[in-house]
C-alpha cells in the first residue's frame, strides 16, 4: 500500500499579527512566508482572516469577490497576492482565510484559498460551520449575522506529497469533516483558526489532539497572533500534532512561525501499532467516507 505522505515535508504555520490596513497585512504575510520557505518549508499555512481584523462588522468591508475565477486583481487583491507569493516562495500555500462576497447569491463567506508552487489555485474551502456561541459572562459571537456557510468537505492533492484536508476554525469541533478527509487519504488536517481566550484555553489543544488520535493523521492549527487592543482577542498557540496526538511544536500568543518535519513512516508506525483502520465495523455503523468531497 502506498504511503499517504509520499516523501518528507516541512510544514510551517505563520502566526501573523494583523491590523486594519489590508495592503500592509498582505505585505506582512509575504515577508513571513518567505522567511518560512528560507528555512526549508514546503507547505506554509496562514491564519484565519489573515488580511483583515476578525469580526462580523469587518467582514463586509474587507470582503473580496472570487467568482468568476480567477477574479480580477481589483476584485480580489488577496487572491493575486497569494498566487504570486506561492510562486515566488516556491511552496504550497494554504492562504488562511479571507472574507468573501458572493455577488451572484448576495452572500458573505469565510473562505480559504490554497495555491501550488506555480501560483495555481488548487482548492477553495468555505467555512462549513459558523461560529455562533453564547457563553454567559465570557463571550457572545454570531458569525451567521453576516456569513453564510459553505457546503463541502475539502481534500486537496499536493502533487508529489499526497492529500491534505482543509477546514476553518470552528470546523475543527466537528469530527465528521476530519474523519471523511482522513478516510479519503489525507495525511494532514489543516485548520486556520482564531479561537478566543475562553474557548482557546478550554479546547484548542484538546481539539487538535482529538482530531489527530481519531484519524491517526497529522493536525495543524494556525492562529493569528494575539492583539489585546483589537475587538477580538485570538488565543494564538498555533500547533502541529503528530498522528499519535503528540504535540510536535506550539507557539505562545505572540507572532511567530511554527515548524515541523512530517514523515509518512510515522503515520504507518502509528496505524500499525493501533490498527483502527482495519478494525472499524461498517457492518455496525455507516462509513462516513461516502460523504461528498470537493476541492
Amino acid at each position: 500500500m502506498a504511503k499517504l505522505l509520499q516523501k518528507p515535508l516541512k510544514l510551517a504555520l505563520v502566526q501573523l499579527a494583523t491590523g486594519a490596513d489590508k495592503a500592509a497585512n498582505l505585505a506582512h504575510a509575504r515577508s513571513k512566508v518567505l522567511e518560512a520557505t528560507s528555512k526549508g518549508a514546503n507547505l506554509v499555512v496562514l491564519p484565519e482572516c489573515f488580511n483583515s481584523p476578525y469580526g462580523t462588522k469587518y467582514f463586509p468591508k474587507y470582503a473580496e469577490e472570487l467568482q468568476p475565477s480567477p477574479p480580477s486583481e481589483e476584485k480580489s487583491p488577496s487572491f493575486h497576492a497569494l498566487s504570486k507569493l506561492a510562486k515566488e516562495a516556491r511552496c504550497f500555500l494554504v492562504g488562511g482565510s479571507i472574507p468573501e462576497y458572493g455577488k451572484k447569491e448576495d452572500k458573505y463567506y469565510n473562505t480559504n484559498l490554497t495555491f501550488d508552487p506555480e501560483g495555481k489555485l488548487l482548492a477553495t474551502h468555505r467555512k462549513v460551520h459558523l461560529f455562533d456561541i453564547d457563553i454567559p459572562g465570557k463571550i457572545k459571537f454570531k458569525e451567521s449575522e453576516v456569513l453564510s456557510p459553505g457546503n463541502q468537505i475539502t481534500v486537496v492533492d499536493l502533487p508529489g506529497y499526497g492529500k491534505i484536508g482543509i477546514a476553518i476554525c470552528y470546523d475543527v469541533r466537528f469530527p465528521e469533516l476530519a474523519m471523511v478527509a482522513a478516510r479519503k487519504g489525507a495525511f494532514l488536517l489543516v485548520y486556520p483558526g482564531a479561537f478566543n481566550l475562553t474557548t482557546g484555553e478550554l479546547h484548542w489543544t484538546l481539539q487538535a489532539r482529538a482530531r489527530a488520535v481519531d484519524n491517526q493523521s497529522y493536525v495543524a492549527l494556525c492562529s493569528p497572533a494575539r492583539d489585546m487592543n483589537a475587538d477580538y482577542n485570538a488565543w494564538g498557540h498555533s500547533m502541529i500534532v503528530d498522528p499519535n496526538a503528540l504535540v510536535l511544536t506550539e507557539l505562545d500568543e505572540k507572532e511567530g512561525i511554527a515548524y515541523a518535519d512530517l514523515n509518512g513512516d510515522r503515520i504507518e508506525e502509528v496505524r500499525k501499532g493501533i490498527p483502527i483502520y482495519t478494525q472499524r465495523r461498517f457492518d455496525v455503523y455507516p462509513d462516513v467516507s461516502e460523504a461528498k468531497v470537493g476541492s
